[in-house]
């Protein structure tokens, strides 16, 4: 089942909106992180580095959450409850260079580590609730 975000809520997608991403541990118990947020063609993207514990509870368990905040009004947002479709390490750089200038302002992504790899985490919605 796939769900569709209300066009009025697409401007969420262009702001400096965090998203909350909840994931399942192995024990079935909620984690949530600050991410920042992608939209393309339907999907909601994340990215992350290899190893930390969102990209190893998605690996495992696609199942998602995500709550989008409007950062000028707090009372509006969407919920969006999906399951991974894909994981790729293919444009993940190049994406989070893209994440980077719009949440930073800057061409490159500036906290990388040595030996970092990036992975992006694409999300098909199945669920959207959105208030205000």
């Amino acid at each position: 089942m796939s769900a569709k975000i209300p066009e009025n809520f697409m401007d969420l997608f262009q702001k400096k909106a965090f998203g909350s991403l909840s994931t399942l541990m192995a024990d079935g118990s909620p984690q949530t992180n600050p991410v920042w947020i992608d939209y393309d063609n339907g999907e909601l993207w994340v990215n992350t580095a290899v190893g930390r514990l969102k990209d190893r509870n998605m690996k495992r368990d696609p199942r998602v959450s995500v709550a989008v905040i409007d950062p000028d009004n707090p009372y509006r947002f969407v919920e969006i409850r999906g399951k991974v479709r894909e994981v790729t390490q293919d444009g993940a750089t190049q994406h989070i260079d893209k994440m980077a200038k719009k949440y930073l302002g800057k061409d490159k992504y500036p906290f990388a580590q040595p030996g970092e790899q990036r992975v992006l985490f694409k999300i098909k919605p199945e669920h959207v609730h959105t208030m205000g």
